[in-house]
């Protein structure tokens, strides 16, 4: 299955992990991009956020959905559902 969603995290990040949990629970397949160790995928992650730096930064496609905060707030609004189309 084609992984539409890129989710930036840090390892150290309880948001990351509840992002990614929330996800996984949905059935919601998702490239993970770890930030931690690579400054490159850092710096893009900021560019394509529009300068946000706080992880997990989250997009589909080329939307950018937010962090984790605005993935459950989907969630709440049944919006993840486009994830699975």
């Amino acid at each position: 299955m084609k992984k539409n969603v890129i989710i930036y995290t840090s390892s150290l990040c309880g948001f990351s992990y509840r992002a990614k949990s929330l996800l996984k629970k949905k059935n919601i397949p998702f490239e993970e991009i770890d930030i931690d160790l690579d400054y490159s995928m850092r710096k893009e992650m900021i560019k394509k956020s529009g300068g946000r730096s706080s992880v997990p930064q989250i997009f589909y496609g080329n939307r950018h959905i937010g962090g984790c905060e605005e993935l459950y707030k989907l969630e709440e609004e049944n919006g993840l559902e486009i994830f699975i189309k």
